[in-house]
């Protein structure tokens, strides 16, 4: 296993590609800290299966990677095309309907049966990741919409759609979503990722399915529609992280937007201490090629240096050529860039907040550890709050955070520098500390000489009570 591992964390979307038990025994020794499901593919019994390898590799590796589900969303989509493949070309005129039918060159299917209510003239049409574009020119309001082709092209079955100028009725959560949320739930992920959200009320029938099933994951809020970010600090407070989907999100606003609003984003979300993950094209070339570009590698690198707690690999772990040799190219890339770079962020906390009193003891301890050259920080945590404040500060020392709370520690896995480990009951903090000194010196995190800022609170057993910072040497 990488013993040096990174601060960013790696995600990857596990797909036909990777979906072997013997393949992702690769992917954890080269160092993925997340395993994320795209509930888009696949059907309920093969990700089970991969959930299993995961839990299985987990307990013989003595690892805590995560699971995320990601859900579909109201994802709009063309039905079927002749032969799999016809051609929309220039100037010409096609209509979209919403009942069923094999596509051509004049008709498509699409699955978003309010398309003609909701549409209206001059709206743009994206198929295919922006591909293809077409013009609305008339709308029955009922079943049928006829639109004109801006830029054609070849189109094949199933490919999605984006509608940028066209605010959707569709819900946040299908009845798919809501089916493959009850199935993660019952199956151990630890994060759900809710797509295209368009407000921070869409989080809240998620959060209530979570709350009545009695389950712990925490949400991430994908942001991909152009509404969400003039919600965006709502959905921040709402949601437990955030992940930049650039994929649709380049689609639905101007392309040249896109660079400015994940570098916002992820100052937004440091600022909360809210987890923010970077997603889609990454390493893309690398779905085919066995290396990646140099624009790849400085979008990779300008995202570590930005702070972003984990970069996501998709397509080209889920089913690229090269699913391993992208790990190691995204890990190659992150381990240099954070070689060469001083992170320090330090976030202010709410004053009158009712955990200012615990977040400026966060505050101050990564202060002191920057002050004094500590080595590590270690948290005692139950709820992950101060493993949250911890991170968020982005100290130059290791963060380690122990735990009795055992269904947190996948979780924290997503955390900027976090690494998390259990930690049997104790009365004293003293017991406590000597523990967790010994832990880490026995498995070669600590050496004699190392300076260690302990963060936790007095009574021990005192939950939600972060009050102390103690300062030693190993």
């Amino acid at each position: 296993m990488r013993q040096n591992r990174s601060q960013t964390k790696v995600i990857a979307t596990i797909g036909p590609a990777s979906s072997s038990k013997e393949m992702l025994e690769k992917m954890f020794h080269e160092g993925i800290d997340v395993c994320r499901l795209n509930f888009s593919h696949g059907t309920h019994e093969e990700h089970l299966q991969v959930i299993n390898y995961i839990l299985e590799l987990n307990a013989e590796l003595n690892t805590n990677v995560a699971i995320l589900a990601d859900l579909q969303g109201p994802k709009i989509r063309i039905g079927d095309v002749q032969d799999n493949k016809i051609e929309l070309k220039d100037c010409t005129e096609v209509l979209f309907v919403t009942e069923k039918c094999i596509g051509t060159a004049q008709k498509l299917y699409l699955s978003y049966t309010n398309f003609p209510k909701d549409v209206n003239v001059g709206d743009s049409i994206l198929i295919d990741d922006g591909k293809i574009k077409l013009e609305v020119l008339e709308t029955n309001k009922l079943d049928t919409v006829k639109a004109r082709v801006i830029y054609g092209g070849f189109l094949s079955s199933k490919k999605g759609v984006n509608l940028p100028n066209t605010k959707i009725s569709i819900p946040s959560l299908t009845e798919k979503d809501i089916a493959d949320v009850n199935f993660a739930l019952d199956n151990h992920a630890d994060w759900i990722a809710l797509s295209f959200v368009r407000s921070a009320n869409d989080l809240f029938q998620l959060k209530e399915i979570i709350r009545k099933k009695k389950k712990l994951a925490r949400i991430i809020a994908k942001i991909e529609k152009p509404e969400a970010l003039a919600d965006i600090d709502n959905i921040i407070e709402a949601s437990n992280g955030i992940m930049v989907a650039r994929g649709d999100l380049g689609v639905e606003v101007p392309f040249d937007q896109v660079p400015l609003i994940q570098k916002d984003l992820v100052k937004r979300c440091i600022e909360k201490a809210k987890p923010v993950i970077i997603a889609t094209q990454m390493l893309e070339s690398m779905i085919t090629n066995f290396r990646p570009t140099r624009a790849e590698a400085n979008d990779i690198g300008n995202a570590v240096i930005d702070g972003a707690d984990a970069l996501m690999l998709s397509a080209e772990t889920s089913a690229g050529k090269y699913p391993l040799g992208s790990i190691i190219a995204m890990q190659r890339i992150i381990d240099w860039t954070e070689k060469g770079f001083v992170f320090d962020r330090e976030t202010p906390p709410t004053a009158n907040s009712i955990t200012f009193l615990p977040d400026s003891i966060c505050l101050n301890a990564c202060r002191l550890a920057s002050q004094t050259g500590a080595k590590a920080i270690v948290t005692f945590t139950n709820s992950g709050h101060t493993a949250f404040k911890i991170s968020s500060h982005r100290p130059n020392a290791d963060i380690f955070a122990f735990t009795r709370n055992k269904t947190l520690l996948r979780k924290l896995s997503l955390l900027w520098g976090v690494r998390a480990f259990p930690i049997a009951e104790h009365k004293k903090m003293d017991t406590a500390i000597k523990h967790s000194i010994e832990f880490l010196k026995n498995n070669d995190y600590l050496h004699d000489g190392d300076i260690v800022v302990h963060v936790g609170s007095i009574p021990f057993e005192k939950r939600g009570q972060t009050n102390i910072v103690k300062l030693s040497f190993v």
